[in-house]
């Protein structure tokens, strides 16, 4: 029997496992196909990096998010396990040898982007290729009843096709019963086969705040509890004022997002994690593979899309099992923004031809070519040349990456790269006859490995600090050697990627379904509607809402969120308190009442039935008719 104890302790340096991370191991171990559902920070990516570890061959893992890919592969390469990344901001020469790597050269793990599956360079490669595991991470996308739907995943079922004995692991930290139906569907599993983990979280306690001055709450919560704490926001701009607003009122304090560079964001979470910044104000962009386990407090001072979303990012409080506290502060105007929202994500679908359109004519592309070519996109100066919103022409770009006729990556920072294309003695012959790149050569294969097999991530600032020359002449040396054919040199990106997966077709010709886009708008409303119900509803426990949500129904009120507080202060059940509270909503959405006749309809004692009267009343539940009679107020 296979130690997977071992292999966990001598990598990863743990001597026992989380919670059902065991029995999702030995269920791939053993062949079969398997869906697990573990909350974030539940250690997902151990349940496929362990039986990789423990059979022969390439695990080829499957992630949308080209940032998460880069962390885990570096990750692994600490560890001293070969791991390689492939995504659309490599060049055709990178691929080629990182799949290469995986057939010849005793490679564990593949990581790749889900537009990669279909491309014919893989599809060649993948046949010589012998692969133990396909880990499927944020499986949720495969699925339309998803959060975040993405076509690309729907081509992992024919990759199966050509693997038949291979198993698959597919994970997520959110899903919906339906969702996870849907998952096991999508992937051909040979039979349903799911481990999941309770979504309850009883070391938090969920608040929501409705209050007009959101920035003075937010500090009234930082002073009152200590500890490291996440602000969550919904644009850049806010992450920089909040974040100085917290600095002006003594609080240690920074802001983060995907627009930083990644010099700057790199120093920014590593003076969070090392608890050298208290707070960290940040869009959406933060918390992807961060496992900080004592952050106290999460902070939402904007509302999010969906409870998925909201679920994700409030569970990075009290990662280590103790107390810690998940806030929502809202106020009227988020009602108002949300339904702009909904414009602003779903525009017109005149509106996303045009910017397709727009976009071939950025990149210079004829109507029938660039199919599985990449460019780098400044949205800005896109932007600017074409006069569009950029609210639209996001939503309208992703958009066309769900329809599948381009990917845009996550990435804002692709590091510079070189890969040695001659071998050591015919190196060694160009450093004899080129007495004046020796040095500089050498320098290079010491401060670098595995530059004759793979392309190396290289920092150019090191280098000429090391060389004691300029950026600009270490720059001008590396692409000398290039034109010289002894290296290929890859400079630095800081700009996203736009690949099409497709050949450019004319805007007339561009098709998007009516019917599928409708149906997706429509889940977008169902899960904003969730949001606000949630973030406004004020007679049902908070964790109870995020329970039934993920299919969990039987469970109990929490006793400790807002809802459950206010609640506590009548002295009764929460048995009673819902029966009674039943009952007066059933009779007064049928009839008016005045209070004596509605007493003696729902039949509890007196003084029980004003206590629950009253609390509905003072929260907004029941109004008076112009009669002057009580009824159930709509939502």
């Amino acid at each position: 029997m296979t130690d997977f104890r071992q292999i966990l302790l001598k990598y990863w340096g743990y001597s026992d496992f989380r919670p059902m991370q065991e029995d999702i191991i030995q269920s791939v171990f053993d062949g079969k196909d398997t869906l697990g559902l573990l909350p974030t920070g539940g250690g997902k990516s151990i349940t496929f990096q362990v039986p990789a570890m423990a059979k022969d061959g390439v695990c080829i893992v499957i992630t949308p998010l080209i940032a998460l890919m880069k962390d885990q592969v570096s990750n692994l390469q600490n560890k001293g396990i070969k791991a390689v990344a492939v995504n659309s901001s490599m060049s055709k020469e990178e691929i080629d040898i990182a799949l290469d790597n995986c057939i010849f050269g005793d490679y564990k793990f593949l990581y790749l982007s889900p537009e990669r599956l279909t491309t014919e360079l893989f599809k060649v490669r993948l046949e010589k290729m012998k692969v133990n595991l396909i880990a499927i991470d944020e499986s949720h996308c495969i699925s339309q009843w998803g959060y975040d739907f993405r076509p690309s995943y729907l081509n992992i079922a024919d990759i199966r096709e050509l693997l038949p004995e291979v198993p698959v692991l597919a994970l997520t930290a959110t899903a919906t019963p339906k969702v996870v139906e849907d998952i096991m569907e999508k992937l051909k599993f040979r039979e349903r086969n799911l481990f999941q983990k309770s979504f309850e979280r009883s070391n938090l306690t969920y608040r929501v705040d409705n209050v007009e001055d959101k920035n003075r709450r937010l500090l009234n919560y930082l002073n009152d509890h200590k500890g490291t704490a996440i602000v969550y926001v919904r644009n850049r701009k806010k992450t920089k004022e909040v974040a100085e607003f917290l600095k002006l009122n003594n609080i240690s304090s920074d802001y983060y997002h995907a627009g930083i560079n990644h010099e700057s964001r790199s120093s920014k979470q590593e003076k969070w994690q090392k608890g050298n910044t208290r707070v960290i104000v940040a869009t959406n962009a933060f918390g992807m593979g961060i496992d900080k386990p004592d952050v106290r407090l999460v902070v939402h001072i904007d509302l999010p899309d969906s409870i998925e979303a909201y679920f994700q990012e409030a569970g990075r409080a009290g990662r280590d099992e103790k107390a810690a506290l998940a806030v929502l502060i809202v106020n009227a105007a988020d009602k108002r923004l949300a339904r702009q929202r909904v414009a602003n994500t779903f525009p017109e679908i005149s509106v996303i031809k045009d910017i397709y359109q727009a976009l071939g004519n950025y990149f210079q592309l004829a109507i029938g070519s660039g199919k599985g070519q990449s460019f780098d996109f400044i949205l800005f100066d896109f932007l600017h040349k074409y006069k569009f919103n950029a609210l639209i022409a996001h939503s309208s770009i992703k958009i066309l990456q769900r329809e599948g006729y381009i990917d845009l990556s996550d990435e804002f920072n692709n590091p510079s790269r070189i890969h040695f294309k001659i071998g050591r003695d015919d190196l060694y012959k160009f450093q004899v006859s080129n007495s004046k790149y020796d040095g500089f050569i050498k320098l290079i294969l010491r401060s670098y490995t595995g530059l004759f097999s793979s392309y190396v991530a290289i920092d150019e600032n090191l280098l000429a600090r090391r060389s004691l020359l300029s950026r600009d002449d270490v720059y001008k040396y590396l692409v000398r050697l290039s034109s010289s054919q002894i290296i290929d040199y890859i400079p630095m990106k800081k700009n996203p990627v736009i690949t099409y997966i497709e050949e450019r077709l004319d805007k007339s010709n561009l098709y998007i379904s009516a019917e599928s886009y409708r149906f997706l708008k429509e889940k977008f409303v169902e899960r904003l509607d969730g949001m606000l119900l949630y973030g406004f509803g004020i007679t049902k426990c908070r964790n109870q809402i995020l329970l039934d949500y993920f299919g969990e129904k039987k469970t109990r009120r929490c006793g400790k969120c807002d809802v459950c507080l206010q609640r506590n202060e009548l002295d009764m059940s929460s048995y009673e308190f819902d029966l009674i509270l039943e009952d007066i909503k059933k009779e007064l959405k049928a009839n008016a009442c005045l209070i004596p006749e509605l007493s003696l309809k729902v039949k509890h004692p007196e003084d029980k039935f004003i206590k629950v009267f009253r609390w509905l009343l003072d929260h907004g539940k029941i109004e008076k008719d112009i009669m002057e009679k009580y009824l159930w107020k709509q939502d």
